[in-house]
């Protein structure tokens, strides 16, 4: 019963054999963009589907429409810009209605912009519309404002073949979910977002919601993060010596999403939601401080922005978690809802004490995470080989 792509169908932007080489030889008359790592995933991502309906950047109606009102030219919900940014005088050598050669780090060539217009933006704007905040401390603040003054908008063709080459091994387009699911008979399926490895809070909403769907998709974002952020590497070998012990291997999947995090809190969690719909989820679960940074967003405020979108336009259904915790009293994993004991009695540990725990060497407790999954973050750290 897998959802249909956000739109109706998926926008995949891959161009044959043929076609590539075609491509690889006119464009050594193009001028060129050289894409940094999170234009890159956006490029990728739209070029699977992920990104549905979009089939390119966003032109100017497109991206006015959704900083102001969260949805596209056309009414469509959407909730975050998916643009494409130069300075104003590498802009002046791009022409409208031209292609453009968009390469990687290498200058080899990874996609063809079919470039329909290019304009100014106000990043202030936008700042505060999808960041709630012009706080050039907020990660996704500070990206936008060290961004080109000038947007390209425009269709794509994706020329590179294959899957995302960092953990080929989990990378699935949406196309290949969708045929996951339905191989293994799974008529609904929840998705986890996470960038983090999966400590016994995570577990426990995770296995909540499996009591209610077919499948899990575990989800997590290899694309860029902050510096302070587990390592994409570390944190999936976490997934995996988490999986291979605690959960049933035949109602999981772990396929990574190579998307770069904005950090954009509310707007981000709908923007999640839109994207594991593409993938064929039918469920979505919304924790606290959901795509949150810092003090920027209330607890809570990535599961109320719910409320004001229509859920059949929508479709994926969010499933709200409290905050889960360890509790001695009860001697296992609740929430407030379900715990009467007071904090003494809670076990939580901070990002930072976290951090400051594994630099020092030292194991994390069981009720804070599994041994297998500690063992993995202390050798991570050098902390092990002390």
């Amino acid at each position: 019963m897998s959802l249909k792509p956000h739109g109706g169908r998926l926008g995949e932007r891959m161009v044959s054999e043929e076609q590539q080489e075609e491509l690889i030889r006119r464009a050594r008359e193009w001028k060129s963009v050289r894409l940094d790592q999170w234009e890159r995933s956006d490029v990728y991502l739209i070029s699977t589907g992920a990104f549905s309906p979009l089939e390119g950047f966003m032109g100017r109606k497109d991206y006015e429409s959704v900083v102001e009102e969260m949805r596209l030219g056309d009414g469509l919900l959407w909730s975050i810009p998916i643009t494409l940014s130069v300075d104003k005088e590498e802009s002046k050598d791009l022409k409208e209605g031209r292609e453009v050669a968009l390469v990687n780090d290498n200058g080899e060539l990874m996609a063809v912009l079919n470039l329909e217009e290019k304009f100014e933006f106000d990043k202030v704007k936008e700042a505060k519309s999808i960041y709630k905040t012009d706080d050039g401390e907020h990660p996704g603040v500070k990206r936008l404002f060290g961004m080109g003054d000038v947007l390209l908008g425009g269709p794509i063709q994706y020329v590179q073949r294959g899957t995302w080459t960092q953990f080929s091994q989990y990378s699935l387009t949406p196309a290949q979910t969708r045929d996951l699911f339905e191989e293994k008979g799974w008529r609904t399926v929840v998705a986890f977002q996470t960038r983090n490895p999966v400590h016994r809070a995570h577990e426990y909403l995770q296995k909540c919601a499996l009591e209610m769907v077919d499948g899990l998709l575990l989800h997590p974002i290899v694309g860029e993060t902050k510096s302070d952020d587990i390592p994409a590497d570390v944190r999936m070998r976490c997934y995996e010596v988490l999986l291979e012990n605690y959960y049933p291997r035949d109602r999981v999947a772990l396929v990574i999403l190579p998307m770069a995090m904005r950090y954009a809190g509310p707007r981000e969690a709908i923007h999640h939601a839109i994207v594991r719909k593409n993938y064929g989820c039918t469920h979505i679960i919304i924790g606290r401080d959901h795509a949150g940074v810092g003090s920027y967003y209330g607890t809570f405020d990535a599961q109320r922005i719910f409320d004001t979108v229509n859920g059949n336009e929508l479709e994926i259904q969010p499933i709200f978690f409290d905050h889960a915790f360890f509790c001695k009293r009860c001697d296992q994993m609740v929430t407030q809802k379900t715990c009467p004991h007071d904090s003494t009695n809670h076990v939580f540990f901070s990002g930072t004490k976290v951090r400051e725990m594994l630099r020092q060497g030292e194991c994390l407790p069981p009720e804070f995470t599994r041994p297998e999954v500690a063992e993995v973050l202390v050798q991570s750290t050098g902390g092990g080989r002390r």
